[in-house]
């Protein structure tokens, strides 16, 4: 089963595939979960780094390119909305870091804090 449950107004899975391994982002607990194939269950390997539960996983892209898990979606701050690129290599560590384990990629300011699609064309 997927982990977050199946609320009507939550967004469809957000899933990614990384080196073979099936992640996904549970919008309800705002954390990156790794599937674990010889027990059949969902374990947490970290904090996701923009909040997901607020609009029930809409609004964020959660995709696997490469060797990396990418995770895209609007922050509101003082100085404004911004859309941010956010990039992980789940072989570089446990999981057990914070959220700033992330790396930032790119800022797209003034650009609101909804991604309404996302398709990766190349990594």
């Amino acid at each position: 089963m997927y982990p977050g449950g199946t609320s009507a107004s939550q967004s469809p899975p957000l899933i990614a595939v990384v080196n073979n391994q099936l992640y996904a982002a549970d919008q309800s607990t705002n954390v990156v979960k790794k599937y674990d194939k010889a027990s059949n269950t969902w374990n947490i390997v970290k904090p996701l780094p923009v909040r997901a539960d607020s609009s029930n996983g809409w609004g964020l892209a959660f995709k696997g390119c490469g060797d990396r898990l990418l995770v895209i979606g609007g922050h509101r701050g003082p100085r404004g909305e911004v859309i941010l690129l956010h990039s992980w290599c789940p072989e570089d560590g446990n999981g057990a870091g914070a959220a700033t384990d992330w790396e930032v990629l790119s800022v797209k300011e003034r650009a609101g804090v909804f991604v309404y699609n996302c398709a990766i064309m190349g990594c």
